[in-house]
């Protein structure tokens, strides 16, 4: 039995402030989202390295979500979750990504309301 190549790399519940949203209050206060990242990649050499290089490094990735996030306003959920969408999949080597942004307590009697977009290097 050979041993799957493909690697998911999951970056889970990463809390950031931002502003988000088109109601006077959202526009002025910066509110708490949840960020869930999934990505594919093709693993192989990484398996058999000890290099960075070979693998796909989730370290600048997450900066880069964190940059975004922080530095920018928005007002859908859906255009934040597709900008960081961008920023995850940019890499040639990722074969699929999903985003998925949590904006807490954004209704009343909700824990969150949520939006997930997927890339997938076949649907290109």
């Amino acid at each position: 039995m050979s041993v799957s190549q493909l690697a998911k790399i999951r970056i889970k519940n990463l809390r950031l402030r931002t502003f988000i949203g088109i109601k006077d209050e959202e526009i002025k206060n910066k509110q708490d989202v949840v960020v869930n990242v999934e990505i594919h990649y093709l693993a192989k050499r990484a398996m058999h390295s000890t290099e960075i290089e070979d693998a796909l490094n989730y370290r600048p990735i997450t900066k880069a979500i964190i940059k975004h996030v922080e530095e920018n306003r928005f007002e859908l959920l859906e255009r934040l979750t597709a900008e960081l969408l961008d920023l995850v999949s940019a890499d040639v080597r990722v074969t699929y990504a999903e985003v998925e942004v949590d904006k807490p307590h954004a209704l009343r009697f909700s824990d969150s309301v949520s939006i997930a977009l997927c890339y997938s290097k076949d649907q290109e």
